[in-house]
């Protein structure tokens, strides 16, 4: 068997002096598919190209990056909303709807999670700190890889098979989160706070943190990318 295709989403930055968009994304998450047994293939943001890659890739991995505009989830901005990036977006639902008819396993990391939840038929929060109920470390200070806070594993989920203790620390860069998780996905964890910090479908798994940044220092982080090997396997 060849070595899987991991299609990675990219984020966009923009250069005013040149005033052009290039690819934004940390090299990290390719090197923890490839550590997992993938070939990472990093997917600029192209719709009219997103069909052409499904019909390319073995999986995909909706990386980290800025906000997905509300209207993805009947909701107006509000207060605190960050960055967003119409293009990306557009380019994002066409490959997950294709992804998803052509039955490819898909990861989720922090921006992954949110769109994905949102794009099965969840919804948001926009701004965290609007909601003094979640009182934890969701957008620590320290650098990668530092760790935050813990998050809960429910047991009997993928997350869980990799860590029968139940409980890891994890680090936190996001402002947003899972408000009504969609009805096609479980809760994988969770934070003390009770904010979802990782969830699994059919075929499909995501997590909030970005262990990208901390799986070679912490080496148990590859968790989710062997995951995504995983659900590989079991498609075959």
């Amino acid at each position: 068997m060849s070595t899987p295709r991991v299609g990675i989403t990219t984020s966009q930055l923009i250069d005013p002096a040149l005033k052009r968009l290039f690819n934004g994304t940390s090299r990290l998450y390719a090197q923890g598919v490839l550590e997992a047994g993938g070939a990472p293939v990093l997917l600029p943001n192209l719709v009219d190209a997103a069909e052409q890659y499904v019909q390319q890739l073995d999986a995909l991995l909706f990386s980290g990056g800025v906000d997905l505009h509300p209207s993805f989830y009947q909701e107006d901005p509000v207060l605190g909303l960050g960055e967003i990036d119409d293009e990306r977006d557009a380019f994002e639902v066409v490959l997950y709807h294709a992804a998803r008819k052509a039955g490819l396993p898909i990861l989720g990391i922090c921006r992954g999670m949110q769109i994905i939840n949102v794009f099965e038929g969840g919804s948001l929060y926009q701004h965290l700190p609007n909601h003094p109920e979640f009182w934890g470390d969701h957008a620590q200070k320290a650098l990668p890889p530092n760790l935050a806070h813990e998050v809960i594993l429910e047991p009997d989920t993928r997350l869980a098979q990799y860590h029968p203790e139940l409980r890891i620390r994890v680090n936190s860069y996001h402002h947003q989160g899972v408000k009504a998780l969609a009805p096609t996905l479980q809760v994988a964890a969770t934070s003390t706070d009770g904010l979802v910090e990782a969830y699994q479908g059919d075929g499909i798994f995501a997590v909030q943190w970005h262990p990208e940044l901390t799986f070679q220092k912490h080496p148990h982080h590859l968790a989710p990318f062997q995951v995504l090997m995983e659900m590989l396997k079991v498609q075959v």
